[in-house]
C-alpha cells in the first residue's frame, strides 16, 4: 500500500470518528432532551396541554348561614352571578369583529356600572413573564340585570356564571360580632372570620373539552364535581336580648353624647354570650365606607367587648371583696374608717366621698363603694393572695372566647407591686380588664365559683343529601371549658351583699322591685400619655339576677360620657336596669312584687318643682311638662301650697296635690333636694326650680351638701354643695 492511500485512509477514519462522536452527542443531547420533557416535565406539559383543550369553570359553594339560638337568620347568603374572561376567546372574538381593546371596555363598563379604566387595565394584565392572561376575573356579586347587559353583548369570552353573597338581614344588627368578608367571599372580621372554614364550605368544578374557540364540543364527556355547601353556624346570641341591647346601648351613647357604649348579656352557668352590643357600629353590608382611612374603618369594625381594656376602677371591688372572703381575711361584721383619705407613703388617696364615710362594716365600704375601705382590705388580703386571684379569675390572659382580636389587659406581678399599688389595685386602678374578661370573671361568682370559657358559637351543623334532617357536627362543650375556682358558699354570701349594693348604695338606679338583682358601679378616670386624662372616664355597672340563682349578668360600660354627668350610678346603672326589665319580661322570670310596684320603680325620680305663687293653670302645665299627676282644690285662682314640698324628689306619674287662694301669698317653706351625683349645671337647675342657692367648691360632681336631703328650709337659703372628680 502507497505512502498515500495509507494516509487518505487515517484521515477517513479520523473525519468517521468525529462525525460519529458528533452524531453520538447530538443524539445523547436529544435523548437527554426528551427524557427531561417525558418525565420532569411531563406532568407541567400535560397540564398545559389539558388547560389548552379544556375549560375548567370553578363553582363557588354556598356559604353557610349565621343564626341566632333560636333560628333566626342574621348572615345568609344571597345567589348573584359572576363575570369572568376567557381571554384567548375573547381575543379571538375581538379580532373576527374587529373591536379594539378600548371598544371591548367600553361596552363590558357600560354593561356592569365599572370604569372603563378598570375594565382596561383588567384587559390589559399579563403572566409575570410578559405572556398574555388566559383568564380574568372582572366582577363579582352582581345582579342579574347586570349580568344580562353583558351577556346581550355577545361576546364570546364573556363568561356569565352563578356567584353568591354575603348578606346581613338586619344592616349593624349585631355588626362587630358577626363580622363581614372581603371580595373573594372569605371571613374578613369577627364570626366570618373565626369559623370561615367551616362556613367556606368546598367549591365544584366544571371541566369540558373546548375547541380553540373555547366553544364547548359536542359528544365529548365534560366532568363535573358538585360544590359542597358551607355548614351552619348557630350563635348562642338571643336576637331578642341582642334588640334590648342594641336599644339600650343606643339610648345610653346619644343621652350621655359618649364616646362608645358597649353591653354584654350572658348565661353565667354556661359562658354563653347572649347579647354583645358596641356602639357607634358599622353596616357589615356595606363595611368599606366612602371617605374612611383604612385605620378609621378598623375601628368601626372593632370589637370593643373584646378588643379593648380599660383600668375597671370599683366594679372591680368584686375581685378584692371575693379574695378576701376566700381567704377569711376579713368578716361581715370587721369595722373600717373612712375619713375621705388615707396617707400610702408619702401620697394621699382620696375616696370619692371627701368628706369620708365614717366607720363601716365590710358590707358597708362595699355598699358606698369607698376606697379607703378597699385599701384596707387589700392590705389584710396581702399582695401574694390578691395576685393569685386575679389570676384565678383570668385576668392577664385571653379568655378564649371565639372572636378575633382579644385583648389579654395588664397585671402587675406580685414583686412589682408597691405599697400605693396594692391599694389602688384593690379598688379598682393600675391593673386593665376587658369588659368579655370582667364578666367572664363575675359570672363565677354569680354560678357558684365556675369559670366558664366564654362563647359565642352554640353548635354547628349541616343538612344531610336529601336536605330533610339536619345533622349536629359540633357543640360547645361547657364541661371541659369549666373549672372551679371559689368556694359556693363564699360567693353566695358575697351575692348578698351585691344586692344590697342595689337595694341601698350606689347601684339603686338599677333596682326593680320584687327582683333581686345584684350589682356593682364603676367609675374610673382614663388613663393616658402623661397621666390621668382630665375630663375623661368609663362608667360602668356589671349586674346579675336573680341574686340568689343567677340567670343573666350584664355589664353596661360607658366610654368618656358628657364630662358633666360621668358617675355609674347615675348614668350606667339606669341602662342596666331597663335591660333587666326587658329580659325579665321576656324569659318571664317571677317576681316578688305586683305590676304595679315594677312599674313605679322603673319611672325616672323627678324632683318636685316650686309652682306656688303661681296661677293654677301655669303652675298644672309645669307639673305636666315634669310628667307629674296633680289634683288641686277649688278654692281660688293661684297656688298657695302643695304637697309633698318643692325639691321632694318623686317618681314620674305621681300625685302632686295643690291648694289654691285668691292671692299669690305662700308659705316660702321647701324640701332640700338629693343633689348628690348631680353637675354643677344640673344642680343649679333644680335648685333655681324650687328658688334655693347653691354655693359651690372644687370641680367634677356633687359629692356633699351642706343640708341633708329631706329637711325643710326658707325659699332663697344658700347651700354649700361639695364638688369631687369621682371615682366610685
Amino acid at each position: 500500500m502507497s505512502k498515500k492511500e495509507y494516509r487518505d485512509k487515517v484521515i477517513i477514519r479520523k473525519r468517521m470518528i468525529v462525525i460519529f462522536s458528533f452524531l453520538f452527542l447530538a443524539f445523547c443531547v436529544l435523548f437527554s432532551r426528551m427524557l427531561y420533557i417525558m418525565v420532569y416535565q411531563s406532568q407541567k406539559l400535560k397540564t398545559l396541554a389539558v388547560d389548552q383543550w379544556t375549560s375548567e369553570v370553578k363553582i363557588d359553594a354556598k356559604r353557610g348561614r349565621i343564626l341566632d339560638r333560636n333560628g333566626h337568620e342574621l348572615a345568609v347568603s344571597a345567589n348573584v352571578y359572576r363575570v369572568d374572561l376567557d381571554m384567548n376567546a375573547l381575543r379571538d372574538t375581538m379580532n373576527e369583529k374587529k373591536l379594539s381593546q378600548e371598544d371591548v371596555a367600553e361596552k363590558l363598563a357600560g354593561a356592569l356600572s365599572m370604569d372603563k379604566a378598570e375594565v382596561s387595565k383588567t384587559l390589559s394584565k399579563t403572566l409575570p413573564g410578559g405572556l398574555p392572561l388566559a383568564s380574568a376575573n372582572l366582577k363579582r356579586r352582581i345582579e342579574k340585570s347586570e349580568a344580562d347587559k353583558a351577556r346581550d353583548l355577545n361576546l364570546n369570552g364573556v363568561l356569565i356564571s352563578g356567584d353568591t353573597k354575603r348578606y346581613y338581614p338586619n344592616n349593624n344588627f349585631l355588626a362587630q360580632v358577626l363580622g363581614h368578608t372581603n371580595s373573594d367571599g372569605n371571613g374578613l372580621t369577627g364570626v366570618e372570620l373565626t369559623y370561615n372554614k367551616e362556613l367556606s364550605g368546598t367549591p365544584g368544578v366544571r371541566i369540558a373539552e373546548t375547541d380553540k374557540k373555547s366553544k364547548s364540543l359536542p359528544d365529548t364527556i365534560s366532568e363535573y364535581t358538585k360544590p359542597i355547601d358551607g355548614k351552619d353556624v348557630v350563635l348562642t346570641i338571643d336576637e331578642n336580648v341582642q334588640h334590648f341591647a342594641e336599644k339600650a346601648a343606643n339610648q345610653a351613647l346619644n343621652d350621655n353624647k359618649a364616646k362608645a357604649v358597649t353591653v354584654v348579656v350572658m348565661d353565667p352557668k354556661t359562658g354563653e354570650v347572649l347579647a354583645m352590643v358596641n356602639k357607634p357600629d358599622y353596616n357589615p353590608n356595606d363595611p368599606w365606607v366612602k371617605g374612611m382611612s383604612y385605620e378609621e374603618l378598623q375601628k368601626s369594625w372593632r370589637n370593643r367587648a373584646v378588643s379593648d381594656s380599660f383600668e375597671p376602677g370599683s366594679i372591680f371591688k368584686v375581685i378584692t371583696a371575693t379574695a378576701a372572703l376566700e381567704e377569711n381575711a376579713v368578716s361581715e361584721n370587721d369595722k373600717f374608717t373612712c375619713g375621705g383619705s388615707f396617707t400610702v407613703g408619702k401620697k394621699i388617696i382620696h375616696c370619692w366621698k371627701t368628706s369620708g364615710h365614717g366607720e363601716q362594716t365590710f358590707v358597708d365600704i362595699l355598699k358606698n363603694s369607698c376606697n379607703v375601705g378597699f385599701a384596707a382590705v387589700g392590705k389584710k388580703v396581702g399582695k401574694e393572695n390578691l395576685y393569685k386571684y386575679i389570676k384565678k379569675f383570668g385576668f392577664g390572659e385571653k379568655t378564649g372566647i371565639d372572636l378575633p382580636g382579644e385583648a389579654k389587659g395588664i397585671v402587675k406581678k406580685p414583686e412589682n407591686i408597691s405599697e400605693i399599688d396594692l391599694a389602688t389595685i384593690s379598688f379598682g386602678q393600675t391593673n386593665t380588664v376587658s369588659p368579655i374578661q370582667f364578666l367572664t370573671a363575675f359570672n363565677s361568682i354569680a354560678n357558684g365559683g365556675t369559670l366558664i370559657k366564654p362563647h359565642v358559637m352554640k353548635e354547628i351543623s349541616h343538612y344531610n343529601s336529601d336536605k330533610d334532617s339536619r345533622i349536629i357536627d359540633k357543640n360547645f362543650d361547657v364541661a371541659g371549658n369549666s373549672k372551679q375556682i371559689l368556694d359556693a358558699n363564699k360567693v353566695a354570701q358575697l351575692r348578698g351583699y351585691l344586692e344590697k349594693v342595689v337595694s341601698e348604695g350606689g347601684g339603686k338606679k338599677a333596682f326593680i322591685a320584687g327582683y333581686h338583682i345584684g350589682g356593682k358601679t364603676g367609675t374610673a378616670q382614663k388613663a393616658g400619655p402623661g397621666g390621668y386624662q382630665p375630663g375623661k372616664y368609663i362608667s360602668s355597672f356589671t349586674g346579675m339576677a336573680p341574686a340568689s340563682d343567677p340567670k343573666v349578668t350584664v355589664l353596661v360600660s360607658i366610654d368618656e360620657p358628657d364630662p358633666s354627668n360621668y358617675y355609674a350610678g347615675q348614668i350606667t346603672a339606669p341602662v342596666a336596669q331597663q335591660i333587666f326589665n326587658d329580659i325579665f319580661n321576656y324569659l318571664a322570670i317571677k317576681s316578688d312584687a305586683d305590676s304595679q310596684d315594677i312599674a313605679k320603680s322603673m319611672l325616672k325620680d323627678v324632683v318636685v318643682p316650686d309652682v306656688r305663687g303661681m296661677k293654677k293653670s301655669d303652675g298644672e302645665k309645669i307639673l305636666k311638662d315634669q310628667h307629674l299627676e296633680f289634683e288641686a282644690d277649688s278654692n281660688g285662682e293661684y297656688i298657695t301650697d302643695m304637697n309633698p314640698k318643692p325639691g321632694y324628689t318623686v317618681k314620674e306619674g305621681s300625685k302632686i296635690i295643690l291648694y289654691t287662694g285668691s292671692a299669690a301669698n305662700y308659705n316660702k317653706v321647701v324640701t332640700v333636694p338629693d343633689v348628690q351625683g348631680l353637675s354643677k349645671d344640673s344642680a343649679t337647675a333644680v335648685f333655681n326650680s324650687i328658688g334655693l342657692k347653691a354655693q359651690f367648691e372644687g370641680d367634677g360632681v356633687i359629692a356633699d351638701q351642706s343640708v341633708e336631703p329631706g329637711k325643710e328650709v326658707e325659699k332663697g337659703t344658700a347651700i354649700n354643695l361639695d364638688m369631687e372628680l369621682l371615682g366610685d
